[in-house]
């Protein structure tokens, strides 16, 4: 028995095809994970299939209702998690619960839902004020409440840390019943084993359907098999990296960090924090979600006042002469923080300007920059009507245009396609090759794998640091996901 059954569907955008011709099965009672690229049209499919959105052709039945024509009786079925989930965030953790319960009216009976969710120590806290992985786990308590028939979720998983991908997972498997259908939306192809069925689009069309263990049984298998049916990757030159050129005086110790902390009252974001980052050595921060990395990032950048100890870069105190030690920094923060009612080529005219870019060369770096990023199509589109993967794109693009020596990359790759991440991935390596010192960090452990050195930080303090042969010999692992997970467990005492 299937709970949606779609038939030749058709959506279009203007010029653009979000759904082709598109048809699909979901088998009731099973967890479908929906993956694919940023812009696949994985978003235009699940809101499709709740009547949000109408298509231009085709059939749909969900649950037995038609979405288009039937929508008030198929909602009371549903609980959908869109992307951005509207959690509000001056209410608190337990207030946003009972808002939930009270539109979906049901009873307010959280005990269950919070000590599985380990939000009990913190349903007093505004969700404003929680962790990345935090939020995720309370706007998907608010979309179970009610036990839904169907549950449909855009990307829950997305920006999360090794730890909590696997606790949302466990979550919806044991908070669900026998009969519940899961739609799953995800851009990590290393999540396909934890779903029963895989379906993998691109460009709005079904490239593969069937178990995940059908197609391959290991992660990184299953993305090169993906790959393939993609068309495959060819690695070419990095045209951002041959025609960087850097300054001739850079030394040894490019970037570092003496003793940094930066405390909130009582509270601790980050304790002594000390590295030294050579010249062209890439550098992995890697931890969970609100273990202080964007707050770190944040110190040696200048954007936060350590509470303790100080940060240089390229020898120059971050907190004597912040805006000198920045002009040598390329800064890609986490969240998308360019603007948003400028063009993409206005946002990189901008930064151009901004890093000193001498107005008769400005133009032909920013096209340039355009074309080496595949941002030709969207040059003149605004920045905020980009998918999320073209903003990222577009970020370290920005980040790149005035070819610092020092580049800091917080979450690069966060929603970005494995096509994309392996291009991003080029780029990176490339340029540290050419000397180019680079921070980086990533919940993509595989990405792990590309750096030099990694530390690994948790509660605000670095609790491994070494390559990543060290950290899995340390912990006895064979991938940096089991080696992420066994040294935190290992920090807690589990």
């Amino acid at each position: 028995m299937n709970t949606v059954v779609i038939k030749n569907l058709t959506k279009t955008f203007g010029k653009i095809t979000a759904l082709d011709n598109f048809s699909l099965n979901i088998e009731k009672g099973k967890i479908t994970g929906l993956m694919g690229a940023d812009g696949a049209g994985k978003t235009t499919l699940l809101r499709t299939i709740i009547g949000l959105l109408i298509p231009d052709n085709g059939e749909i039945l969900t649950i037995g209702f038609n979405p288009t024509t039937q929508k008030d009786e198929l909602t009371p079925h549903i609980g959908y998690m869109p992307q951005k989930f509207g959690l509000y965030e001056d209410l608190t953790v337990l207030e946003n619960l009972q808002l939930y319960a009270d539109l979906k009216n049901v009873p307010q009976e959280f005990d269950k839902m919070l000590e599985f969710t380990k939000l009990a120590p913190f349903q007093d806290r505004l969700a404003g004020a929680l962790s990345g992985g935090m939020k995720q786990k309370l706007g998907l308590a608010c979309t179970l409440l009610g036990n839904p028939e169907f549950l449909l979720l855009d990307e829950p998983s997305v920006g999360v840390d090794p730890i909590s991908r696997r606790d949302l997972m466990k979550m919806v498997r044991e908070m669900i019943t026998h009969e519940t259908t899961v739609l799953w939306s995800t851009a990590y192809l290393d999540e396909a084993h934890s779903f029963d069925t895989a379906v993998v689009i691109d460009k709005g069309r079904v490239i593969y359907e069937g178990k995940p263990h059908d197609l391959a049984s290991t992660p990184q298998e299953f993305e090169n098999k993906v790959i393939d049916l993609m068309g495959g990757y060819k690695q070419e030159v990095s045209k951002i990296a041959q025609n960087y050129t850097l300054l001739k005086d850079i030394k040894d110790c490019t970037v570092e960090a003496n003793n940094l902390e930066k405390k909130y009252g009582n509270f601790y974001a980050v304790k002594n924090n000390s590295f030294c980052i050579n010249k062209g050595e890439i550098f992995g921060l890697l931890g969970p979600n609100g273990a202080g990395k964007s707050t770190s990032f944040k110190m040696m950048c200048g954007l936060a006042k350590p509470t303790n100890g100080t940060a240089r870069i390229m020898g120059i105190d971050i907190t004597k002469d912040p805006e000198k030690a920045r002009s040598n920094l390329g800064y890609m923060a986490q969240k998308f923080s360019l603007y948003g009612s400028l063009t993409v080529r206005e946002n990189l005219e901008f930064f151009a300007s901004a890093y000193g870019i001498k107005f008769r060369d400005r133009n032909e770096r920013v096209t340039e920059i355009i074309e080496v990023f595949g941002l030709k199509d969207y040059a003149d589109q605004k920045s905020e009507e980009l998918p999320l993967g073209l903003k990222q794109r577009l970020s370290m693009a920005c980040a790149l245009i005035h070819n610092p020596p020092v580049l800091f990359l917080d979450e690069p790759t966060s929603g970005v396609d494995v096509l994309t991440r392996r291009d991003f991935w080029n780029h990176i390596t490339s340029l540290a090759k050419k000397g180019v010192t680079i921070l980086v960090t990533t919940h993509f452990m595989d990405e792990a794998e590309y750096c030099d050195r990694i530390s690994l930080f948790y509660h605000g303090e670095t609790i491994a640091l070494g390559t990543p042969e060290e950290l899995k010999n340390k912990a006895g692992a064979t991938t940096m996901e089991e080696t992420f997970i066994t040294l935190i467990k290992e920090s807690e005492g589990e």
